[in-house]
């Protein structure tokens, strides 16, 4: 009789435990739910939509449009929104002399990324070509940052005549071995992943983003342009499945795009950091310079993934020297635009 009295009490106690935790295991659920919430449209209520929306395949998109000139068309990374090209300035340099038109990607900013579509740099491509289309623009250079440069050359291969050259940024174009792709893709899981990035997701991110943004600007301090840039956008449940689906996405998208490199028609310049810690510019830009007869390859000593925070002025000079070579007419060039431009010109 004792020990069956012992026994009971044991199980008792220990399911008595097992309740309390999971009492209080929802407890910290519900207050971070509701912290997440609170935090996300504090964000959303100080960094409301700057530009304009346009509907594309029933497809909300928002997008800034500066300046005159030639058209050009910027695409950013993975994990930060169009406020990137303005708080790093080059939005501002290049709306200077060109008709600037910087997309929030699919899931990112103010834009929709229905669930019913896996957004490839091709599907994304694609969208984004339309949405172009029914602005106006007949023909475009294209610019990309990280992630950003594979839906550039997506669009470059899709729309050889649209296209008349490609800037990329610190890109990723050949598939590598990638330990973000299993720490960081949980929220783009359907249920538990909708679960995390309502709760749990949020706040961790916060706790590592001083640590990831050091990385990506490293071997340089993180610039103070970007101590400008809203954190807590980047926060949202909406922002982080998209970031996660996108980080997922990146080895089978390099590798389909990596097939198709060959076919690519319009001029290219990559811009790549030599200390970049994200992506690494030897396997990566370099490979691909190598790959592409009509290209031209701007390694930046010392510096790391955020190219266009290091040098906005060398990024711009990439830029005015594709416009050069397709003989796109631009107000001004700056001394290392012409410097490109001549060793283009060349053949260098």
């Amino acid at each position: 009789m004792t020990k069956r009295y012992r026994t009971t009490v044991s199980t008792t106690s220990g399911s008595t435990g097992l309740h309390a935790g999971a009492i209080l295991a929802g407890i910290g659920l519900a207050a971070s739910f509701f912290y997440v919430r609170a935090k996300t449209r504090q964000a959303q209520a100080e960094n409301p939509p700057e530009g304009k929306f346009i509907e594309v395949d029933g497809v909300r998109l928002h997008y800034l449009e500066r300046g005159s000139g030639p058209t050009l068309v910027l695409l950013h990374g993975n994990g930060v929104y169009t406020k990137d090209f303005e708080t790093s300035g080059l939005l501002q340099r290049a709306s200077e002399r060109y008709r600037v038109i910087a997309f929030d990607r699919p899931g990112f900013g103010y834009s929709e990324r229905p669930r019913t579509t896996v957004w490839t740099p091709d599907k994304q491509a694609a969208l984004l070509h339309q949405a172009l289309g029914q602005l106006g623009v007949e023909s475009a250079i294209v610019a990309g940052h990280s992630w950003g440069t594979m839906v550039a050359l997506a669009m470059g291969l899709q729309q050889p005549d649209f296209v008349r050259g490609l800037v990329l940024l610190s890109g990723y174009y050949y598939p590598s071995i990638r330990l973000d792709a299993a720490t960081m893709t949980q929220p783009a899981i359907p249920l538990i992943g909708d679960l995390l990035r309502y709760t749990i997701s949020p706040l961790f991110s916060r706790l590592i983003w001083p640590g990831m943004t050091k990385r990506m600007f490293a071997p340089a301090p993180v610039a103070e342009g970007f101590k400008a840039f809203p954190t807590w956008m980047a926060l949202r449940p909406s922002q982080l499945r998209a970031s996660a689906a996108e980080t997922a996405l990146m080895i089978p998208s390099a590798l389909s795009l990596s097939k198709r490199y060959a076919e690519l028609k319009v001029p290219a310049v990559m811009v790549a950091g030599t200390q970049d810690k994200i992506v690494d510019a030897g396997h990566n830009s370099e490979r691909l310079h190598e790959r592409l007869p009509n290209s031209e390859l701007a390694l930046e000593p010392g510096v790391g993934h955020m190219t266009h925070y290091a040098d906005p002025g060398k990024v711009m000079a990439a830029i005015d020297a594709i416009a050069a070579r397709v003989g796109e007419p631009v107000h001004a060039r700056t001394p290392e635009a012409e410097a490109l431009a001549r060793a283009s010109e060349s053949g260098v």
